[in-house]
């Protein structure tokens, strides 16, 4: 990626559908999609990884539209 090419921003993983909170204090966040858990938001676990940002994100349903 080139200093002129616009930078594309990272997935918000608490509104991803694959996104969930754990009950381990160790490690609170969790992805569905890819079956993890981490200290750090999925994420930046999919970036430090790969090097490329999360391609996976499901936006959620937002409240009154489940049944659409």
């Amino acid at each position: 990626m080139s200093a002129s090419e616009p930078r594309t921003p990272a997935p918000d993983c608490l509104r991803c559908r694959a996104y969930y909170v754990t009950y381990e204090p160790a490690r609170p966040h969790g992805c569905k999609t890819f079956g993890f858990q981490s200290q750090r938001l999925p994420r930046d676990e999919v970036r430090l990884s790969s090097g490329q940002e999360c391609a996976q994100f499901e936006p959620r349903p937002r409240a009154g539209q489940a049944g659409s």
